[in-house]
C-alpha cells in the first residue's frame, strides 16, 4: 500500500476560484464558528456554498440519529450543497464548520440562472464535481484499507491544505481531537496517542495551538 495515501493529496483538481469568480456577485458571505451547523440533513436544499476560509465536514445520521458518519471533509476553495440544483430536493447530509470559517452562499435560482446565461459555468461546475467524486472514492478506500494513524495523518494534511503545490512548511489548525476522532472513525484517546507520537517525531507541535508540518507527508510513505 506504499504510496496509496498520497493519491487524494495529489489528485488533479480544477481551479474552483475560476468558477467562483463567475458567480461572486450573486453570493452573500457569512462567518461560522467551530462546530456551528450550516445546514442539517433533511433541510430544504435551496442554495450552494463556497468556502472562503476554514473547513467543513459533511455527516450523515441514521433515522434514529444514534449513528453518525463523516462522509467528506471540505476546505478552502471547495463548493458544497450542489444537491440544491435538483428541484425540490432535501439535504442528504449535515454541513458543520470544524474551525472558524467564512462561507459564501448562492441561492439555487441564481445559480441556475447563471448556468443558463453562461454555459462555461456549467462546464466548470461539472469538472469540479467530477474531481471531488474521484477524491471521495479515494477517501472511501482509505477508510477501508488504512490504519487509524495514517488516516489521522492524512486528515491533518488535508485540513492544512498540504497538497503537492503547497509552498509553506507549517500550517496552523483549529480543530479539536474529538472532531478528528469523528473524522477518522476512531476514539479521542487513540487520536491523543497518535498526536503525541507525531509531536515527538517533530511532525506537529502544540504551542498556543496546533501546527502541522509539511514533513508529515513523509510519514504516509512508510509501511
Amino acid at each position: 500500500m506504499k504510496g496509496f495515501m498520497f493519491l487524494a493529496l495529489n489528485t488533479y483538481k480544477p481551479n474552483p476560484l475560476a468558477l467562483f469568480k463567475r458567480i461572486d456577485t450573486q453570493t452573500t458571505s457569512q462567518g461560522y464558528q467551530d462546530r456551528e451547523v450550516i445546514f442539517e440533513q433533511g433541510n430544504k436544499a435551496d442554495a450552494m456554498f463556497y468556502i472562503h476560509k476554514g473547513s467543513v465536514k459533511l455527516t450523515v445520521a441514521s433515522e434514529s440519529g444514534k449513528k453518525k458518519a463523516v462522509i467528506d471533509i471540505l476546505r478552502h476553495g471547495d463548493f458544497f450543497g450542489e444537491g440544491c440544483l435538483v428541484k425540490q430536493s432535501l439535504r442528504i447530509s449535515t454541513a458543520t464548520a470544524i474551525q472558524p470559517s467564512t462561507i459564501a452562499r448562492l441561492k439555487r435560482a441564481a445559480m441556475v440562472s447563471v448556468i443558463h446565461q453562461d454555459p462555461a459555468v456549467g462546464q466548470l461546475l461539472i469538472e469540479y464535481l467530477l474531481s471531488r467524486l474521484g477524491r471521495l472514492k479515494e477517501e472511501f478506500a482509505d477508510q477501508i484499507i488504512s490504519p487509524s494513524e495514517k488516516r489521522l495523518a492524512r486528515t491533518l494534511l488535508l485540513l492544512a491544505n498540504f497538497g503537492v503545490e503547497a509552498k509553506s512548511e507549517t500550517a496552523r489548525l483549529e480543530v479539536s481531537q474529538e472532531t478528528l476522532a469523528e473524522m477518522i472513525g476512531s476514539t479521542r484517546s487513540r487520536v491523543c496517542y497518535f498526536m503525541n507520537r507525531f509531536r515527538k517525531m517533530g511532525l506537529i507541535e502544540y504551542n498556543g495551538g496546533l501546527r502541522v508540518h509539511r514533513a508529515l507527508r513523509t510519514f504516509l510513505s512508510h509501511e
